[in-house]
């Protein structure tokens, strides 16, 4: 589950409702005090169960209708709400008319401690007599309901609400649907709404004003996890432990007593020892050093902070793990702060990588890393001249307001700029790059320059393929772009028009694959590889041909391994596309790792790849 779009009213800054999308990356950019973290904090807010305290309704609005909203996409197709029992959120009419699942949250911002008063889930939801409320009603209620409107309830397990819930409806026919907000905060719906909140996004928010210390929250926890997962694998004998102690215990009492009865039985029938123990983990403490034992709070800023954003990485996963690998939302305020230019380069190349598998937000005020995002993900929020904000996305208009802004300029450090269509294709360049180097192959070093601030990585897409080409025209630097054919000869690549203008410019260069995409060029014993360090067994013995659609075959075979009742025709087209989509991901920064030149060699024997990387490095020394 991804979440798609946050709307806040009446919180802090933002009187009038105000809308803000999400991408796999998203980077807010603007002034300081235009209200970038106030959106990291409504997020920690609605995410994380939190509350806002006493001031944080806007001056001028309504405190009573301290709200934000959040909707999600990417959607499990199953999911168990209030029992054990599979059903969907369509099945429960809980998507809206976008087919989103959009959730209400409303605080009472005007008290001295603000408390949540309403959560609802705004959806298409029936409105037919006997219908409306089914979510609220407990089992007893349903069957009574059930029996009210002489519903056949044979062959349903009456103890299953979800299986009463879709027989109610069935016989009821026309459900009369209707957008509105269906309360989960009441009766039987809390139950709905626990079981919502086990599937929507883990925030991990590393906020820019923390203290950076080795007590801090987001070093501490990870360490306290640890402690927790050590404690677990012996917690079998700790209970035994605990046991004799309380036998032990309630036996000194029974003497006791028998003792006390000898002397005068009147004082008392009984002695009942109550046991009050403390957590396991509550005996541990942990601080941190590094190298020569040297404390972690004796360390530079800079190096606090890069260390704790790590920590932060780690408990964001583990919190991930925890609650049955659900997606993990990465909002990090200020990333750049106390880092030195190399490391911020780095600290953003991890984030991007960390946005394949999870979604990451970021809030800057520093045009290198504005710079260094595609188009897409910028979102510029600024304040209007009646002292309202707006937040626009990236495009010509928007970066002329960041530019002024924010200082935009060309780096005249960078060497090379290369264009690719997405985020997967870098990934895969990279691992290139170091099989080549390892083979002693002398080609660029990707991830040093781009580090270095030297190499320029641009995930172009279908849809800003145009923009990013005339924006890169004007900063006069060498250019690489690198395009899937897509198509089988004789007929044309997807993108020859594009690669044709960008050839036409001086000291740029635009090359098509010579096979269907980058994935084509993998040996099919490094997929092998790659999957079977996740358990998943393929035993594929033959590379796949150079225009079969390889992330698509792959998931089908991901599949059928992992032992699926369901056949792969019979998964809906969304829950097939998400299968791919991790599938190439995994192709990309699994499978690609596990490349060797001899794999290459056989694989490539046009020498496409080789021929990729001559061409960079001939620009980059131009």
């Amino acid at each position: 589950m991804k979440l798609a779009r946050l709307r806040i009213r009446n919180f802090r800054c933002y009187k009038n409702e105000i809308a803000f999308d999400f991408d796999d990356m998203t980077a807010f950019i603007g002034k300081n005090d235009v209200g970038k973290s106030t959106v990291t904090d409504a997020l920690d807010i609605f995410l994380n169960d939190g509350t806002p305290d006493k001031n944080d309704a806007n001056k001028n609005g309504n405190p009573k209708d301290l709200t934000f909203i959040c909707e999600f996409t990417d959607l499990p197709t199953r999911v168990i709400l209030d029992e054990d029992f599979h059903t969907s959120f369509q099945a429960e009419y809980l998507l809206n008319e976008q087919d989103h699942l959009e959730i209400h949250k409303t605080y009472s911002g005007h008290i001295a401690t603000p408390k949540c008063t309403n959560i609802a889930a705004y959806a298409v939801h029936p409105t037919a007599n006997g219908t409306e409320n089914l979510l609220q009603l407990k089992n007893s209620d349903l069957k009574r309901r059930a029996k009210d409107l002489n519903v056949d309830l044979i062959g349903v397990d009456q103890r299953i609400n979800a299986q009463l819930r879709q027989r109610i409806r069935e016989t009821i026919g026309e459900l009369k649907l209707k957008a509105a907000l269906v309360p989960l905060n009441e009766e039987n719906a809390k139950k709905t709404w626990d079981g919502i909140k086990t599937y929507i996004p883990v925030l991990a928010l590393f906020k820019s004003d923390r203290a950076s210390t080795d007590q801090d929250a987001e070093a501490q926890d990870p360490l306290k996890v640890a402690v927790k997962e050590a404690i677990k694998q012996k917690e079998a004998e700790l209970k035994n432990i605990v046991s004799h102690v309380e036998s032990e215990v309630k036996k000194i009492a029974q003497k006791t007593l028998e003792k006390l009865n000898e002397m005068d039985p009147s004082l008392s029938q009984q002695l009942n020892p109550q046991f009050t123990t403390s957590k396991w983990e509550s005996l541990f403490k942990v601080s941190i050093t590094g190298d020569e034992d040297i404390p972690l709070n004796k360390r530079g800023s800079g190096v606090r902070r890069l260390v704790l954003l790590n920590f932060f990485r780690a408990k964001a996963e583990q919190q991930g793990k925890e609650r049955d690998n659900a997606p993990v939302l990465y909002a990090i305020e200020e990333p750049e702060t106390s880092q030195h230019p190399n490391n911020q380069r780095r600290l953003l190349s991890a984030l991007i990588e960390l946005s394949v598998e999870n979604q990451v937000l970021i809030t800057t005020h520093t045009p290198m890393l504005a710079r260094s995002l595609p188009n897409t993900c910028l979102r510029y929020i600024h304040e209007k001249s009646d002292k309202t904000r707006e937040v626009v996305k990236g495009g010509n208009d928007t970066n002329k307001l960041m530019a002024q802004s924010l200082g935009i300029l060309p780096d005249n450090s960078v060497k090379l700029f290369v264009g690719v269509e997405g985020p997967n294709d870098i990934t895969f360049l990279k691992h290139m790059a170091k099989m080549f180097r390892l083979a002693g192959t002398d080609v660029l070093d990707l991830e040093k320059m781009e580090i270095n601030g030297e190499l320029i990585f641009f995930p172009l897409g279908g849809s800003t393929l145009a923009y990013w080409i005339s924006r890169l025209e004007k900063l006069n630097r060498p250019e690489f772009h690198l395009f899937d054919r897509d198509t089988q000869p004789p007929a044309n690549p997807k993108y020859k028009a594009a690669a044709d203008e960008i050839n036409q410019r001086e000291r740029c260069k635009a090359l098509h694959t010579g096979k269907k995409e980058m994935e084509n060029y993998l040996h099919f014993s490094a997929i092998n590889t790659a999957f079977a360090e996740n358990n998943i067994p393929l035993h594929l013995s033959a590379n796949f041909s150079s225009f079969e659609d390889l992330p698509m075959e792959v998931a089908k075979g991901v599949h059928i391994a992992s032992g699926s009742p369901q056949a792969w025709t019979e998964l809906d087209q969304a829950e097939q596309k998400k299968k791919i989509s991790k599938t190439k991901k995994t192709l990309n920064n699994s499978a690609a790792s596990f490349m060797t030149k001899e794999r290459l060699d056989e694989i490539d024997q046009d020498g496409d790849i080789t021929e990729w990387f001559r061409m960079m490095k001939e620009l980059a020394d131009s």
